[in-house]
């Protein structure tokens, strides 16, 4: 029986629960510049199984505006250490990193953990006491295999910058670490993608999806995701049927992708990876391997064992083989967990550990699809969408928030400052067909800052809809390499990013979401101002004399309504630009 909970200070990090006979310390391996990183370590004479461990540490509450956290959309205010949950970080949920930002978007503290495989609980809760944040990372709180030995890094960043740049550099931080290096991008993964899913669900009809996909490539969409509804005739919106994934309803599958391909878009097929429907086959061959049966949707796999394992790679292996499909859309990887009635771990098991089960799973799907075809594109969609997750998929995808723009857009942006040069998707964008031009508009410019994904029925939304998505697809594709590569700066978390930037050596593209002032500091080549809200007046304030330019402003179809000359003197100008029009300003 292990007892006797100890406390031990490093470095002003507490060790809290190591037991007495486990042989912890903290190391400080690097202090530069305001970074300072430090190797949390165990020795062991025996592997043992460990209980938790907590690194604590805290700062004085100065100047804390928000708490910065990977999925927590609009909730980014302070919160008290009696009132929240702690935050969870696993494989397959969330990333282990947390940024405390001040009043000017300034950094003041931002953390990360190198352990982002294995479940950690982390927080920064404000104690009214003594008005300081109290920080801490745990370890170790779900079963793992014996260990004798183990590593893990923290990295502090208190440097004086905008908090976004401290949560690029946890990024490229983890980059650094062998089992963590993210896959290949192919280009297929950085287009823009038509949807099934929010316009048809699982109504699937291959004349109507082949005629669809020609408009889609007319528009400037370069491929699909066939969604939920292409395996099975059942339209009760469950998972019954999951798990065989022997297609029903598009049961001429070969010649329904060739069909596709015929039009000019790849093409990528939905799995829910985790679900094995009570309906289908595949649930009698692995009854007794599920880590619960009692899931909302259905049994769950139960990746610790092998033939699990080889049985989903297979199918996915055989997917690509047969069909010739470019891609997946691998869904509710994170349902892969511990549950109340997880079966305990038996013979049959090579691993003890979900998170490391997971791991496997993952590693040797994209191995297996890479080995195939290496421009093979897969898709995630948050909350599995961090670090170790880029090892597996090339594209992340905002979650579900169909007809919530501002929601798309803050969840692009929390992506995006995480995601390196993986893919950043919104999440499928649509709207009522019936909907007034502008704000059906809407949907479109509050996605332009991550790949655009598209899902209504073309054939179906008026004429004048159809014009403004050509309009803002084509102007996407045509500053795809700004878009994707350049420097990306989204301001103001707590009031969601009312402004957001990206830019390179010759051109600045800033979203202007709110009635904010948006500064202006230098005199760059070419400044496009996206107008992405309902009122037309944009404020510009010029901090230094920046030159003279030549404006050109469109309204929302993407038709030119006035060209002028402006002087950009130091001051206040006002454009108007039509609601979610562009205003494209090139220097003389």
């Amino acid at each position: 029986m292990i007892t006797n909970i100890t406390k031990t200070l490093f470095n002003n990090i507490e060790v809290e629960g190591a037991e007495k006979y486990v042989k912890s310390s903290v190391l400080k391996v690097y202090d530069k510049e305001g970074i300072v990183i430090y190797d949390f370590v165990i020795k062991n004479h025996e592997k043992i199984c460990l209980k938790p461990i907590t690194l604590k540490w805290k700062i004085p509450a100065h100047n804390i505006k928000g708490v910065w956290k990977p999925t927590t959309d609009f909730a980014k205010r302070i919160e008290a250490d009696w009132e929240l949950e702690q935050m969870e970080s696993r494989v397959s949920i969330d990333a282990p990193v947390i940024s405390l930002f001040g009043h000017d978007d300034t950094n003041k503290l931002t953390f990360a953990c190198s352990n982002a495989i294995e479940k950690l609980e982390l927080n920064a809760e404000i104690r009214e006491e003594d008005d300081c944040f109290y920080c801490f990372v745990t370890f170790f709180t779900e079963p793992q295999s014996k260990i004798k030995d183990f590593k893990a890094q923290i990295r502090l960043d208190y440097r004086n910058i905008h908090f976004s740049e401290t949560l690029k550099d946890v990024s490229k931080w983890w980059e650094s670490f062998e089992n963590l290096k993210p896959t290949a991008v192919p280009d297929i993964a950085l287009v823009p993608l038509y949807s099934t899913w929010y316009n048809f669900h699982q109504n699937l009809n291959e004349n109507v999806l082949i005629e669809e996909c020609k408009t889609a490539y007319s528009l400037g969409y370069k491929a699909i995701i066939v969604d939920d509804g292409w395996q099975t005739k059942d339209g009760n919106r469950g998972y019954d049927y999951t798990g065989d994934w022997e297609p029903e309803r598009l049961n001429k599958t070969k010649a329904f992708v060739e069909d596709i391909h015929a039009t000019g878009l790849k093409i990528g097929f939905w799995y829910s990876v985790p679900f094995c429907g009570k309906k289908s086959k595949a649930y009698k061959r692995f009854k007794d391997k599920f880590l619960t049966e009692n899931h909302r949707w259905a049994p769950v796999f139960d990746p610790r064992y092998p033939e699990v394992r080889e049985y989903l790679i297979n199918i996915y292996k055989n997917a690509l083989v047969d069909w010739d499909l470019d891609g997946f859309k691998l869904d509710f990887i994170d349902d892969f967990r511990l549950y109340v009635d997880t079966p305990p771990v038996n013979d049959a098991m090579d691993f003890i550990s979900i998170n490391a089960a997971v791991d496997k799973l993952l590693t040797d799907v994209i191995t297996t699809l890479k080995n195939i075809n290496s421009e093979v594109f897969i898709e995630f969609r948050q909350k599995y969408v961090g670090p170790a997750m880029r090892k597996y998929g090339n594209m992340f995808r905002a979650f579900d928030c169909p007809g919530d723009a501002n929601m798309n857009r803050v969840r692009i942006a929390d992506i995006r400052m995480l995601a390196g040069n993986t893919a950043v998707h919104s999440d499928m964008i649509t709207w009522h067909n019936d909907e007034k031009l502008e704000v059906a508009a809407l949907q479109m410019v509050n996605t332009l800052f991550g790949v655009p994904q598209i899902s209504v029925v073309l054939k179906d939304i008026p004429k004048e809809h159809l014009k403004m998505v050509k309009f803002y697809t084509e102007y996407w594709n045509t500053n795809k390499e700004l878009i994707t590569k350049g420097h990306f700066t989204p301001y103001r978390p707590l009031a969601n990013y009312p402004i957001q930037k990206v830019r390179n050596n010759k051109k600045l593209l800033v979203g202007l979401h709110d009635d904010h002032v948006v500064q202006l500091d230098e005199a760059i080549e070419n400044i496009n101002v996206l107008n992405a809200k309902l009122s037309e007046s944009v404020i510009l304030k010029i901090n230094t004399d920046l030159g003279n330019y030549d404006c050109s402003i469109f309204n929302c179809k993407g038709e030119l309504i006035n060209q002028k000359y402006i002087m950009f003197n130091r001051g206040i100008i006002e454009i108007n630009i039509p609601a979610c029009g562009l205003a494209q300003l090139t220097k003389k």
